[in-house]
């Protein structure tokens, strides 16, 4: 169809430690506090991006578990595939793409992430996958 919007798709892992504890990075490009992962590539599954992401921003390969929620980010047309995942291999201190590469619970991921981004992360924790909307920084209705 002739004019039909596009939307990108991305992926994230949510990286949880046996003590719950979630891998997050400070992106180097804006500074904020995010789940590692990033545009899905047309020749791969969401479960490969999502390995290929974490390893790329964190430096730690994964496990890849299940699907945790949808989100799109309606100002940009951004759909994102958030996964669970568990680590395989220990994270370096910071990559090319994050000045940061630390282990946070779920109460510094709700200071330190904007809403959009830490419900990502808290909704990995439900039993049952989440899909949101927001404008990528709050929460839309």
């Amino acid at each position: 169809m002739v004019g039909t919007p596009r939307h990108s798709v991305s992926v994230a892992g949510i990286v949880v430690d046996e003590s719950g504890r979630v891998l997050v990075i400070r992106r180097r490009d804006n500074g904020h506090w995010e789940p590692p992962g990033g545009v899905l590539e047309l020749d791969e599954t969401p479960e490969e991006g999502v390995r290929r992401e974490v390893l790329e921003e964190t430096g730690t390969s994964v496990e890849v578990t299940h699907l945790t929620g949808v989100y799109k980010n309606m100002r940009r047309g951004v759909v994102a595939l958030v996964y669970r995942c568990v680590p395989l291999t220990i994270p370096t201190q910071a990559t090319a793409e994050a000045t940061e590469v630390r282990w946070m619970t779920l109460d510094e991921v709700r200071r330190a992430m904007s809403p959009a981004y830490a419900v990502r992360v808290t909704d990995a924790f439900e039993p049952h996958p989440r899909t949101r909307a927001h404008d990528g920084t709050d929460l839309l209705p």
